[in-house]
């Protein structure tokens, strides 16, 4: 049924583009996007209910649409979310499937089940497909909010208890810090604010910091505390904030004096962030324990060598662990997923014979752990210090975003090193 529908909505689009008249051709392609997007909803709903998405050694549906389909994950979200919603509400499916509404229509009734109920908006479900089909997304997000408030009016703290409400905190990294936004339910706020009044109140009379400077140095403050007391879930190892820099970027950072441009620097890469500059590098090294990493094996000396231990230990050193933190960048080594909490993992298993060498050890998030221990995912180095990943049908998995960022990587460090070279030129030439 649903491939007649497409298909049927495809035959009219391509009849129509380039022959009759572009506000049909328009209208008929938008039609026939719209029941694409249906149909794709639809098969992640089945893909969901099969759990299909691990013959692919894939963790969720979502880590499956990003990786395979190559979407954003706020995309990959919307449409796991929208394929259950046509599975909840069969009159909505039949319209979205034959192009009558869009995906964002579909979504705001995602909007509905979840923060009204299942059975208001089905009972909801023939006038509000009226207005999804006359009115652009938004007008029938207003008219759902209204159903809401018509549906609990006045009754917030009840919609809360029902978890009803969304709470929701998100740290996202722009050029010039972090930005923050969510909003935090009344019990988790109240908490938040009584430690953040606290650690934010003027320390004495002569204390001339400005409110907010004093509010962002009290979490930093709480932070710190956190992060000094370690957390039990890292297995030894205290949390910390990871800067990646080479020896000699380090070094120019420390001898690095303000407006002077003459030595192009490498920036150092901030692990959750991205590149600094060379003075908050310094000023991070000034105050933050050094631990050194080779990451790159030199003649006669192999970093793997002295941090195996064999068969004497069978969870991984601290160093061994820091190590692999390292070389991961901090994220799971599965292809497609970009989980930071990591569990160290014998590639040739402890149980089987394998040592606690370095180079048989990988980081990997809990999900993924849990698949290549169903034998949904396979892991196997590669002799020249990588692992290669296949699924249950032993197809290769690939990460084309680590390796986009290897040869974005490689094309900087080639950047500065021509800005490096053409100054050593100049100034053998003007001497």
């Amino acid at each position: 049924m649903i491939r007649g529908q497409v298909v049927e909505a495809l035959r009219e689009a391509a009849r129509l583009v380039g022959m009759g008249p572009d506000t049909d051709a328009l209208r008929a392609i938008q039609t026939a996007q719209d029941a694409l997007d249906a149909a794709k909803a639809a098969h992640l709903a089945g893909l969901e209910q099969s759990r299909g998405f691990e013959a692919d050694g894939a963790s969720s549906v979502t880590s499956w649409v990003r990786s395979r389909l190559r979407v954003s994950a706020p995309e990959a979200h919307a449409l796991t979310r929208a394929g259950s919603t046509l599975v909840q509400l069969p009159r909505v499916a039949e319209a979205a499937q034959v192009g009558a509404i869009r995906l964002e229509h579909v979504n705001v009734f995602s909007y509905g089940l979840r923060h009204i109920g299942t059975r208001v908006v089905t009972d909801a479900q023939d006038w509000l497909l009226q207005v999804a089909q006359t009115c652009e997304p938004a007008e029938l997000r207003r008219v759902m909010r209204a159903l809401r408030a018509a549906t609990y009016p006045g009754e917030l703290d009840d919609a809360w208890a029902k978890g009803m409400d969304k709470a929701d905190l998100q740290v996202n990294a722009v050029p010039e810090g972090f930005h923050v936004t969510g909003f935090l339910p009344i019990q988790v706020g109240s908490r938040f604010r009584t430690v953040l009044d606290s650690l934010s109140a003027p320390v004495d009379a002569d204390d001339q910091r400005t409110g907010p400077e004093r509010r962002v140095d009290a979490i930093d403050q709480l932070c710190q505390q956190i992060l000094d007391a370690g957390l039990p879930s890292d297995k030894g190892v205290r949390p910390h904030v990871s800067v990646t820099a080479d020896a000699e970027t380090v070094h120019a950072a420390a001898t690095h004096t303000r407006g002077t441009t003459s030595d192009p620097m490498v920036s150092a890469d901030l692990a959750g962030f991205g590149p600094i500059g060379p003075e908050l590098l310094s000023m991070i090294g000034c105050t933050a324990d050094v631990t050194p990493i080779l990451t790159h094996q030199m003649p006669n000396f192999s970093q793997s060598r002295v941090l195996n231990v064999g068969r004497t230990h069978r969870l991984a050193t601290l160093k061994q662990r820091r190590a692999v933190l390292a070389r991961q960048e901090g994220r799971c080594a599965a292809p497609g997923c970009r989980n930071t909490h990591l569990e160290i993992h014998h590639v040739v298993w402890w149980s089987r014979g394998g040592p606690t060498d370095l180079d048989n050890l990988v980081g990997l998030c809990s999900r993924c752990h849990h698949l290549v221990h169903r034998d949904r995912l396979s892991i196997r180095a590669d002799g020249h210090g990588d692992f290669i990943f296949t699924d249950s049908r032993s197809r290769v998995l690939t990460s084309d975003l680590r390796h986009r960022r290897a040869v974005y990587r490689e094309a900087i460090r080639i950047h500065h090193l021509d800005i490096a070279i053409r100054r050593r030129r100049a100034e053998r030439a003007s001497a």
